[in-house]
């Protein structure tokens, strides 16, 4: 019951599923009777036309999808209004893939994903495949980091899964994974969008990623910063400012008007950190619109 409370606060939040409220909680209403009856078992929902994605009881960082059409409705809009299909992004801590499936599924992009645990790692590769996007996506195994090397992850958190830190208990369920560099990973490459969403190891992912954010090519970053940094002793005012430095300045998106607000700080969730405004604002002022909903975006 705490779960549905839940989950019915996130619809009455939605920018989107707030507005088509009756269709959102038809189809919560749906997928937990679904989802009840056939707990392990994984089922194939519709996305943005034409993406589809696996899901499964308990797999949060895709069955807000179901309720509302894009879980992180804004940045997920950013995403959609602002790649084109001759791009590159880059999706650091990809979960099952639902950012990159709209990236690479919806815009045409080329995407690198990196998943570290190998549970989420498979489906995400399902993902890849239910969408024949083997050719538009690299998947890596593995996490990010300030160097190359391994490190151990843990695995029986779902979304929340993180490097784990030195305070931390050892547990069975924490796992070793490989650590590499985004610049290592990327060379030529340079993505004109990357979202880091790493739970906290936000610090360590941009040590590893210098170049790559000096490059003029690189546009926008979606990037979590929640406080999971005090974990590891980082302060997240120092990436702020680290990306202050490299002319990225935060903004919150507005996907009904496709306008972008810069505002003075990160925000408790994501924030979408811009750079050259004028490339970035005729790229999301061009865009087709995307139906979600029902409703035309």
């Amino acid at each position: 019951m705490k779960k549905i409370k839940i989950t019915l606060g996130f619809i009455l939040a939605h920018p989107l599923a707030k507005r088509h409220i009756f269709k959102a909680l038809w189809r919560l209403v749906t997928w937990q009777i679904q989802s009840a009856y056939n707990p392990s078992r994984f089922f194939i929902k519709s996305f943005i036309p034409p993406v589809r994605f696996y899901v499964s009881k308990g797999l949060t960082g895709i069955t807000g999808n179901i309720y509302a059409g894009l879980h992180e409705f804004n940045e997920m809009a950013f995403l959609l209004h602002f790649l084109r299909d001759e791009d590159t992004f880059i999706d650091v801590g990809a979960n099952v893939g639902a950012y990159t499936i709209l990236a690479s599924g919806v815009c045409g992009a080329t995407s690198i994903a990196l998943e570290p645990v190998n549970s989420t790692f498979d489906i995400l590769l399902k993902n890849v495949e239910l969408n024949q996007l083997n050719g538009n996506v690299t998947a890596v195994n593995a996490a990010a980091g300030s160097e190359m090397g391994v490190t151990r992850f843990t695995s029986a958190n779902d979304t929340t899964n993180h490097v784990v830190a030195e305070n931390e208990t050892i547990t069975s369920e924490n796992i070793e994974v490989k650590l590499l560099t985004i610049d290592s990973l990327i060379q030529k490459n340079i993505p004109q969008l990357a979202k880091i969403d790493v739970e906290g190891f936000e610090s360590e992912v941009l040590k590893g990623m210098v170049n790559t954010l000096d490059a003029d090519d690189l546009k926008a970053i979606i990037i979590e910063l929640n406080g999971s940094g005090n974990r590891y002793g980082f302060n997240e005012a120092d990436i702020h400012q680290n990306l202050l430095n490299k002319r990225f300045r935060p903004h919150l998106y507005d996907p009904f008007k496709r306008t972008l607000t810069e505002t003075e700080t990160f925000s408790t969730h994501n924030t979408i950190y811009c750079r050259d405004m004028e490339f970035v604002y005729h790229r999301i002022q061009t865009a087709a619109k995307i139906s979600v909903l029902g409703e035309m975006i």
